[in-house]
């Protein structure tokens, strides 16, 4: 798609459909588009739109337009304007003009601007919000919006931001299609194929193959992998922007969850092959920082893998080995991210990291806790989790802060190993980070459970159903404010 900023006047731009953000209660002659605009639109506010957040109204334009129709955007109250509403605002509107067939649309930014708001946040909505999966649909969504207009002042910081923001939700939509893809497409060997094709002079992609895995003590994250023929991929990217010391984000990525010899029950479990978001939401932030040639050193690894019963498979009761030399008694099949991210820690120690963090679709009493609205964050370094909670409200990716108390290793105890892989149902959440921390040293750490978030059932406004590539945008902003 084709964006582009020009200084002109709303009036005489020829496009299938003008934007026009409205504040709730606000009056035509808010929009200072020339005398037929607000003429109309005194006529319309009162009985049909009323500005409110996320209301839409299209209209055929009057005399003196040149734009075919005008799209009224509510952003509702001034009071209560952020970058959000406007992120929202343009997930709304986008997709509504591409169903009417519009392919060239154009932004009135002076509203924005006067409300001392930015055009960016609504371009990136946009872009989230026109994110379509149908890949394996004989009918594909043959509409289309081919170029979007920002009518505003061009500036080289303008054109900075919307350049960023564009190939940031281009790697969301990466991430969200390599979540959105079935396991038996998205096998740990796709996954890897998937990071292989991210190499560039400054980003080195590398595959730790089991036999390898073997020889460097793996055996936590390799114990998940014994039920499957699908062969387990240790994924490590190495974008070298800085000669600093970098920052490894881990993703959880089981390519798909059966559960193990704890098998799941079979409601829901179609979806499990969303189980590796995390490992996608890191390779679109390898992606990202990549595409834009950022100046920082980042490592991110993804201990792929499938969890599968089988014969060879793992069961409850038996002991293993991790990296560290650390004994886990695996008390649950099903507790399996935590085995191969406890392995991926370990080995991150290699690299000397300024700080480690790991995301993880890691417990469904992270959705109980947070329903679908937040992300569960624990973690070691208050510094690292300050900087994540203002990347949290910047993005509106949201964090919640939970405990991680030393009281929670006691759950742990295991009668014949180091550490068990489960506490029980009582801080199942809390106990889950407590079982990382294990591994983690003296490196400041942030883990980040995304259960309830990664996967969502209802339409959001630039969020469709589907995998939602959540934490991917607030990583990306943690490691900018980082740097």
């Amino acid at each position: 798609m084709k964006i582009t900023i020009k200084n002109l006047r709303e009036n005489d731009c020829v496009c299938d459909a003008l934007i026009l953000p409205v504040i709730e209660g606000g009056s035509a002659e808010d929009l200072s588009l020339g005398t037929s605009v607000p003429a109309l639109l005194k006529n319309c506010l009162p009985s049909e739109f009323h500005g409110k957040k996320n209301e839409l109204l299209l209209l055929p334009s009057p005399a003196g337009i040149k734009s075919k129709k005008l799209l009224l955007v509510g952003l509702g109250r001034k009071e209560e304007l952020t970058p959000e509403i406007i992120r929202q605002a343009g997930g709304k509107a986008l997709p509504h003009l591409r169903s009417t067939g519009a392919r060239k649309v154009a932004l009135a930014a002076a509203p924005l601007f006067d409300l001392k708001l930015s055009p960016v946040p609504f371009i990136e909505g946009a872009l989230l919000g026109l994110y379509t999966y149908d890949r394996y649909k004989k009918e594909k969504e043959t509409k289309a919006i081919a170029e979007i207009t920002v009518l505003t002042r061009p500036s080289r910081v303008l054109a900075a931001e919307i350049g960023m923001i564009t190939k940031l939700s281009g790697a969301v939509c990466f991430a969200r299609d390599l979540v959105n893809t079935p396991s038996n497409d998205m096998t740990p060997t796709h996954m890897a194929r998937a990071a292989a094709a991210l190499r560039t002079k400054k980003m080195t992609v590398s595959v730790i193959e089991k036999k390898e895995a073997e020889k460097l003590g793996m055996w936590s994250y390799l114990s998940v992998s014994k039920g499957s023929d699908e062969p387990p991929k240790f994924i490590v990217l190495d974008y070298r922007g800085s000669k600093k010391s970098p920052v490894v984000l881990i993703g959880k990525s089981v390519t798909f969850d059966s559960g193990g010899i704890s098998i799941k029950p079979s409601d829901g479990l179609e979806k499990m092959k969303y189980d590796m978001a995390g490992g996608a939401a890191v390779l679109g932030v390898m992606k990202a920082v990549s595409d834009l040639g950022l100046p920082l050193h980042v490592v991110g690894i993804l201990p792929a893998t499938e969890n599968l019963p089988g014969g060879n498979a793992t069961r409850p009761g038996d002991v293993v080995r991790a990296i560290t030399g650390t004994t886990i008694e695996i008390i649950n099949t099903d507790a399996e991210g935590r085995m191969t991210l406890a392995d991926a820690i370990g080995y991150a120690q290699r690299f000397r990291p300024a700080a480690i963090i790991d995301i993880a679709t890691l417990t469904g009493a992270c959705a109980i806790a947070l329903g679908s609205d937040a992300i569960a964050m624990m973690g070691t370094d208050r510094s690292l989790i300050e900087t994540m909670r203002q990347a949290a409200e910047t993005t509106n990716e949201k964090v919640w802060e939970m405990p991680l108390f030393e009281e929670y290793r006691e759950y742990l105890k295991s009668d014949i190993a180091d550490i068990k892989n489960v506490g029980g149902r009582s801080g199942s959440l809390p106990t889950s980070a407590r079982f990382l921390r294990e591994f983690v040293g003296e490196t400041p750490w942030v883990h980040l459970d995304i259960a309830g978030t990664a996967w969502t059932e209802k339409e959001r406004p630039y969020t469709p159903r589907g995998a939602s590539g959540i934490g991917l945008r607030l990583l990306f902003e943690t490691i900018r404010r980082m740097a």
